[in-house]
């Protein structure tokens, strides 16, 4: 053999394990390469996903409200006025009460109309019923706006919630009417 045998003899072997680690290390970069790519694009897929429901939910937001949608403010409103028609019906009803009272008449047509304001009263407040109807519709839509609103900005502290206290303690106390009906 030939010293340039020996050598390609001696050679060969090495540059196939050359070869072999060289297609090995290569396809193993190609898979990594390829991973990266998918890892890129689904990236740019989700965050393309995540901004168009941002902007859905800020077009949502900024919407004029449709016809079957209600109006926090309006639903409060009409709760104010109910309250207040209702108190001004009781009040009416109680002053004649105690105009009737104070005037001792006790005939038959005297004690129907005393009967009739005491029906007032009674009907005045229902007007709780619809109120707390309204109330409930407009926290929903609150909770609704608080949550539209949480959603966009996923990573904010939690508000602390607001603990409403009456100044002066309750401004009517069962106990009060109880002692002016009983």
């Amino acid at each position: 053999m030939t010293d340039a045998a020996t050598i390609r003899t001696e050679i060969e072997p090495l540059f196939e394990s050359l070869h072999r680690f060289v297609d090995r290390r290569i396809a193993e970069l190609s898979m990594e390469i390829n991973a990266t790519v998918q890892l890129v694009d689904y990236s740019e897929t989700n965050l393309s996903g995540q901004l168009g429901r941002m902007q859905e939910q800020i077009a949502t937001l900024v919407a004029m409200p449709n016809a079957a949608t209600r109006n926090s403010g309006l639903e409060l409103e009409a709760v104010v006025q109910a309250t207040e028609t209702a108190a001004n019906r009781i009040m009416e009803a109680a002053e004649a009460i105690g105009d009737w009272l104070r005037s001792g008449e006790r005939d038959a047509d005297s004690l129907e109309a005393v009967a009739e304001r005491v029906n007032a009263i009674f009907e005045a407040c229902s007007f709780q019923d619809i109120t707390s109807q309204r109330i409930r519709r407009a926290i929903e839509h609150l909770q609704q706006v608080e949550t539209m609103l949480t959603d966009l900005a996923p990573g904010t502290a939690a508000h602390p919630s607001v603990e409403v206290i009456a100044p002066n303690g309750p401004d009517l106390v069962q106990d009060d009417v109880d002692r002016l009906f009983g």
